[in-house]
């Protein structure tokens, strides 16, 4: 039976931040993330979890000027230091959150920069965070994300999270599998997820075209769920998608599974 996670930044939107947290245990959601906590203190939020019974699922490392465009900095050469120094911001909110699983953005490519040139670049930012989040008892991931949603993102498909993983031949290291960036992308879902499922820390959802909630598209998500019990997946699911028409009242899909 899959458990499900909001994500505090796609659902609930209409509320401020830290109100999310209640709306969505109200709904029945065990856990939250999000694609960045640091807004807010550490304390905050984890007063906010502990008042609702909600589990951490996940977070982001620091991206970088979001408001501006960024969408990561994992493979920006020019901004090594400040990934390190996000990864220690990281650890210190996660340690707060209890939180054991930390997502790396890649960022979008720099212009006139070539493939290998951001690989070495993010294999190496890689290397020196994996073995840090290890000894805070932390898993690192890594995200493809579709070119349509973010045009230029350095990791698009499975296979170059996979040589990315391989590079870095950390046990630290594993993919965060979306499956609608991944129908985006490249289609194949569930054999994908088979075949790399022990790499696999954790899932996210939303259907396709539209990245609504599921039923709204071509996804069909009652099989992806029965499959994900049957082949032993026992982590959050991550509801990162747009609501349709609010985001309780877009939930029935939910119901069957609470």
């Amino acid at each position: 039976m899959p458990k499900f996670s909001a994500n505090l930044s796609f659902l609930y939107t209409d509320l401020p931040f830290i109100e999310r947290f209640a709306a969505a245990a109200r709904d029945g959601f065990g856990a939250v993330e999000y694609v960045s906590p640091y807004e807010e203190t550490p304390e905050a939020i984890a007063e906010a979890l502990g008042e609702n019974g909600l589990t951490q699922a996940l977070f982001n490392l620091p991206a970088g000027n979001w408001a501006g465009g960024e969408r990561g900095i994992g493979c920006l050469g020019d901004r090594v230091e400040a990934f390190r120094r996000g990864v220690d911001t990281a650890v210190r909110y996660a340690a707060a959150l209890g939180c054991t699983r930390i997502n790396c953005l890649a960022g979008i490519a720099p212009a006139g920069s070539t493939e290998a040139e951001r690989d070495a670049v993010l294999v190496a930012n890689l290397k020196y965070a994996a073995p840090r989040l290890a000894d805070a008892g932390i898993q690192l991931l890594i995200e493809p994300i579709n070119l349509r949603d973010i045009p230029g993102f350095a990791v698009s498909t499975t296979h170059h999270a996979e040589r990315l993983l391989d590079a870095v031949g950390s046990d630290n290291l594993f993919i965060q599998y979306d499956f609608y960036h991944a129908q985006v992308s490249q289609g194949d879902l569930l054999p994908t997820y088979a075949r790399l499922r022990e790499r696999i820390a954790h899932v996210q959802i939303a259907d396709n075209p539209g990245r609504n909630e599921p039923g709204t598209g071509e996804i069909n998500y009652g099989f992806v769920f029965a499959e994900l019990d049957r082949l032993g997946y026992g982590g959050w699911v991550g509801c990162e998608y747009r609501p349709l028409a609010g985001t309780t009242a877009g939930l029935g899909w939910m119901t069957p599974y609470l």
